[in-house]
């Protein structure tokens, strides 16, 4: 068993397609067409980060209920976790991405720490080793 896909709400497709591919580095898996169940246009957009493992679905928002949680998917605490082997590294070049960061590297017993912020808002830990 595994978990295969966690969705994000998105305000707009494209635009979190390019952060997650070319600022974060994963890989587009999927962009298809497809409809929403009362058969309006939609599009199945997947990203994983490279290698594989568990992938965004990135959903654009449809109503003001959605619309409501782009940014706030999880009320403001830190809810994504991205777990990099080079972490000095992958912090440079998020950093010269643009980026934002909102606490600083800092280092825990469980290794090192920065919470960055996604195309959205939402907040990310980029984990690293100690």
């Amino acid at each position: 068993m595994r978990l295969d896909l966690v969705t994000l709400v998105v305000a707009e497709y494209d635009p979190a397609i390019a952060f997650f591919t070319d600022v974060l580095g994963f890989v587009l898996v999927e962009d298809s067409p497809s409809l929403t169940t009362d058969g309006r246009p939609k599009r199945w957009v997947v990203v994983r980060p490279p290698g594989g493992g568990t992938g965004l679905l990135l959903a654009r928002a449809d109503g003001g209920r959605q619309e409501a949680v782009v940014g706030d998917q999880v009320a403001g605490r830190v809810g994504f976790f991205l777990q990099v082997d080079d972490f000095d590294a992958t912090y440079r070049r998020m950093v010269g991405a643009g980026v934002e960061f909102v606490r600083r590297p800092r280092a825990e017993p469980y290794g090192r720490v920065a919470v960055f912020l996604d195309i959205a808002g939402n907040r990310w830990d980029l984990l690293g080793p100690a």
